[in-house]
């Protein structure tokens, strides 16, 4: 009778053993107590592993309501369920949240209760793609570093709904349904920080107004957009990586210096209707232009810089372009010498 209740002892002991080296290695920042008490609370839906106490997963579970989240939680999945709400309670346990994935539910504006989003006051990371949302969601918290939205049913971006929130630097909206009124100078007013804004896949026919000077990467992918403003990227000093693919820009609606900026490294103008190459600065490393209608390629139009300064191979300002793309035009091989000499740190070539 003995020996079961010994081998039971040893096995709790062992138990025990595991679960205090797991929290030893992986949750030193953690006290033990919490770490025993966010794995005795974890719900049943869901599934929180010892080797990393921090994230709860309930994800594709067929969720229709959030369950009751352990307090110290800071990774939560909750994508690819059934959810059509967020009330301001679902997550009030969880009050250091800081990663919350909602990827792929049936959220609406509707069933976003006032405060529930404002509520995770330490939350750096919020995903909602793929979701129902008809507008940018208010009551954002101020603390968001990156929010993505893409893929929803987005056509307004309510005025004064980015106040405060001067730490985003990745907003990301393509795959909705913003047209030009939608996007006016005070949509993004407040993102002091931001850095990357994906508007891809929108129904814009007018580059976007209004955005922040720190942007460095736009994406405006597969719009309607026909021209581009001369003096557009004078509001966005940073600019240095710009994707205007599939669009219908022609050679009327690129003013010949729009480029020009010193700031720009790669530059996507592939599926357009370009009839020319347009005049670039010397400083940009990669250049799409392939699937337009060029017929044909000169070094001297090309050439940002001057014959003289060419002259010199260790010169700063040499042109600083490394990678061209211009397949699917009407170009005739071979690309002509005054090409080659002007960008001599070309290293592909795609024609």
């Amino acid at each position: 009778m003995c020996v079961p209740s010994v081998f039971l002892f040893c096995f709790c002991v062992w138990i025990f053993c595991m679960t205090y080296e797991a929290w030893r290695s992986l949750s030193q920042d953690m006290p033990y107590e919490d770490f025993m008490a966010q794995i005795q609370a974890c719900p049943r839906e869901c599934h929180c592993p010892h080797n990393f106490p921090s994230a709860v997963y309930c994800d594709n579970r067929e969720l229709k309501r959030i369950p009751k989240i352990p307090p110290h939680t800071l990774y939560l999945y909750l994508q690819n369920n059934l959810l059509e709400a967020l009330s301001k309670e679902a997550l009030s346990n969880a009050t250091q949240l800081r990663w919350v994935n909602l990827n792929r539910n049936r959220i609406t504006n509707e069933g976003l209760e006032e405060g529930a989003l404002g509520a995770m006051a330490q939350l750096s990371q919020l995903y909602m793609d793929d979701n129902l949302l008809t507008s940018v969601p208010a009551g954002l918290p101020h603390s968001l570093e990156q929010l993505q939205l893409s893929r929803n049913r987005i056509s307004t971006i309510p005025a004064g709904v980015f106040s405060g929130m001067d730490q985003l630097n990745l907003l990301d909206l393509q795959g909705n349904k913003l047209m030009d009124g939608a996007v006016t100078e005070v949509s993004f007013k407040g993102l002091g920080g931001l850095v990357q804004i994906n508007l891809a896949k929108n129904q814009l026919s007018s580059m976007p107004v209004g955005l922040p000077p720190t942007t460095m990467q736009l994406f405006l992918d597969s719009n309607n957009i026909e021209r581009i403003p001369l003096d557009y990227f004078k509001g966005l000093p940073k600019v240095a990586f710009l994707r205007l693919n599939h669009n219908k820009l022609s050679n009327s609606g690129v003013p010949r210096n729009v480029f020009n900026i010193s700031s720009i490294l790669e530059l996507q103008l592939s599926h357009n209707q370009l009839t020319e190459v347009p005049f670039i600065s010397p400083g940009l490393e990669h250049l799409h232009l392939d699937h337009n209608q060029i017929k044909s390629v000169n070094g001297s139009d090309m050439c940002p810089v001057s014959a003289k300064a060419l002259e010199d191979y260790a010169n700063d300002n040499a042109p600083k372009l490394r990678f061209l793309r211009l397949d699917g035009n009407d170009i005739p091989p071979p690309i002509p010498r005054d090409v080659v000499t002007c960008f001599r740190l070309l290293r592909s070539i795609v024609i």
